[in-house]
């Protein structure tokens, strides 16, 4: 009987109805699984390191499915054994990740984060601060995260732009190609970032990306760190010409002393994109409809590898 493993009992528990010729088990990848032939589809926990434990999915010889968690798949493919098809967790943290996408961009904007530290400090300060509405923004990846953070850009009376690898026509908008970028700059106010990390986006805002940005201009990091030339952002954010809101940081975790705990202009959250209380019940989703696919012989859905 082929078996799913779920990380945790809880995911286990709250699955429902499994199909029949399908076990359900816990294994969270910390050690040898003990019917390492039977395993079908493995759900790796969030946010899996891998590291020497990667052996272990490697040693489940009829594997036919690595369910990944998070919408990027890049610290998985390296890794991922042959035989197995990999899929990523598209749709789980669409809602989540706009959420903060936009939070981050009103809390800089609004200087919400300052207005705290206000409050701690016992200071009423009224000031002036800078709206999001009528604001230029420029979403550089249009995925399906690239779709929700545009639709509420949009929904908060922004002008959006959307970028991506290849320009095309999608949804009623233009994407502009990565091409474009340079050219795009001067007129962007709020450049969000949710592409995903490959070789063609590593470091695709460097220093001369970040020198064509308006005085004044906010960089939303959702993506990964390494988008972005972080010794190039920190010189700007230094000069205080740009702001930066980041759920991401190249190095990551971010280390004691690094200039990005004391930069000015800066707000900063610890990669918490895809961590709300919606995360389980969307990765429940995801997972019975991979279930279901293998009870009926179906294709498994956002297979990015195999």
């Amino acid at each position: 009987m082929p078996i799913v493993t779920l990380p945790f009992a809880e995911l286990v528990d709250r699955f429902g109805p499994v199909p029949d010729g399908v076990e359900l088990d816990v294994w969270d990848v910390e050690g040898p699984y003990d019917r390492p032939d039977d395993v079908a589809i493995t759900l790796l926990p969030f946010y899996f390191a891998g590291r020497h434990r990667w052996q272990f999915v490697h040693d489940l010889p009829n594997l036919r499915l690595l369910q990944l968690p998070s919408a990027g798949y890049e610290h998985a493919l390296p890794h991922a054994p042959a035989h197995a098809q990999v899929a990523n967790g598209r749709g789980i943290h669409d809602d989540e990740t706009a959420e903060l996408a936009v939070g981050l961009a009103l809390t800089s904007l609004r200087e919400i984060h300052t207005f705290q530290a206000d409050r701690t400090a016992g200071v009423w300060d009224v000031r002036t601060t800078r709206s999001l509405a009528d604001r230029r923004v420029t979403v550089v990846g249009y995925g399906a995260i690239g779709v929700a953070i545009a639709t509420r850009f949009e929904a908060m009376r922004c002008d959006v732009t959307v970028v991506a690898r290849t320009a095309r026509e999608q949804d009623g908008r233009h994407v502009h190609a990565f091409g474009d970028l340079p050219d795009l700059a001067g007129r962007t106010d709020v450049l969000v970032l949710i592409t995903p990390l490959t070789d063609e986006t590593e470091h695709l805002v460097d220093a001369d990306l970040l020198a064509a940005l308006p005085d004044g201009a906010l960089v939303v990091n959702v993506a990964r760190g390494r988008v972005v030339d972080t010794d190039a952002l920190v010189a700007e954010l230094e000069r205080g010409r740009l702001s930066a809101a980041l759920d991401v940081t190249d190095p990551e975790p971010l280390p004691a002393g690094h200039p990005l705990w004391s930069t000015p202009n800066t707000v900063l959250t610890p990669h918490v994109g895809g961590n709300t209380d919606l995360s389980v019940p969307r990765t429940l989703e995801l997972v019975r409809r991979q279930v279901s696919a293998l009870a009926a012989g179906h294709p498994f859905a956002n297979v990015v590898h195999g």
